[in-house]
């Protein structure tokens, strides 16, 4: 067990799944979870008698009326409010360190390009992965650093990530964090996207670590989270909320080949300061 770690699971709607929480201890992970639930859950009995003290509850009303939602809609159904009180969860149970994760994970994989064979294993040693992680983050100062996704993958050995094994400056899903380093998510919707190229456009880091990476249950596939969310405003409305909070970087765009899908575009060259060659410094 890692001291002074904990991993913060965001729930809602769904007690009878909890694939993160299996995941988390399949992969060996030992030490503390805490799942982190809204008040206005209907499901909070189940997870309460399921998980007793690991189940934390806020008030959602409350944490609405604190956060910047970007928007002026009133609904509820968002991380959003559980990612930011999350922080104060953690500074209250005396916890430095903490991961804040989403309730859809099913395995956390090694990723490794060797001698153009590109693959990967499932880790089964996470309080290991987690322990380097946490070491190279106290190093650093580093806002947040997070595990790759599987999407980002996409293409085998010839995919970019694969090719250049280097970390990437965005940070979703997984969030390495710590009490001593807050800052606020930011957008009812895209809020991973939204906050770390807004506040990356006045310096802080937000990186990714490419060799592990996560897997998760495909967007809107199941019942509860933030699937509700999606299919009642569209992935439109989804990207559009890292435009307008960054309309300088970002812009509305389409992957995918044949079943294409709007998604948000980030335009790194006007996302983040840079550091020049001296060959243009001012003679």
């Amino acid at each position: 067990m890692i001291e002074n770690l904990a991993v913060f699971i965001m729930v809602h709607g769904r007690p009878e799944k909890m694939w993160t929480y299996k995941t988390l201890r399949k992969g060996g992970y030992t030490g503390k979870i805490f799942l982190v639930a809204d008040d206005l859950d209907p499901k909070m009995n189940q997870y309460r008698e399921k998980y007793g003290d690991e189940l934390l509850v806020f008030d959602k009303k409350q944490a609405a009326e604190e956060m910047d939602s970007g928007d002026n809609t009133g609904d509820l159904a968002s991380t959003l409010f559980s990612s930011n009180t999350i922080f104060k969860l953690a500074k209250k149970k005396e916890i430095e360190y903490f991961f804040i994760m989403c309730d859809d994970y099913t395995q956390f994989e090694y990723r490794y390009n060797y001698e153009s064979i590109y693959g990967g294993w499932r880790v089964k040693s996470l309080d290991d992965v987690f322990g380097a992680l946490l070491n190279f983050y106290k190093k650093t100062n580093i806002k947040t650093i997070a595990f790759a996704q599987s999407g980002d993958f996409v293409g085998g050995k010839e995919n970019n990530w694969a090719k250049k094994i280097k970390m990437k400056r965005k940070a979703m899903n997984t969030f390495l964090c710590s009490t001593k380093r807050p800052f606020q998510f930011m957008g009812r919707m895209n809020e991973d996207v939204t906050t770390y190229v807004n506040l990356g456009s006045k310096g802080d880091l937000f990186y990714t670590v490419p060799n592990i990476s996560i897997y998760q249950k495909p967007t809107q596939s199941i019942k509860g989270g933030l699937t509700d969310l999606y299919q009642k405003y569209g992935t439109y409305t989804k990207s559009f909320f890292s435009v307008m909070y960054n309309p300088s970087s970002v812009r509305i765009s389409e992957i995918g080949q044949t079943n294409k899908r709007i998604h948000h575009k980030i335009k790194w060259n006007n996302a983040v300061p840079k550091i020049l060659n001296q060959k243009h410094k001012k003679q």
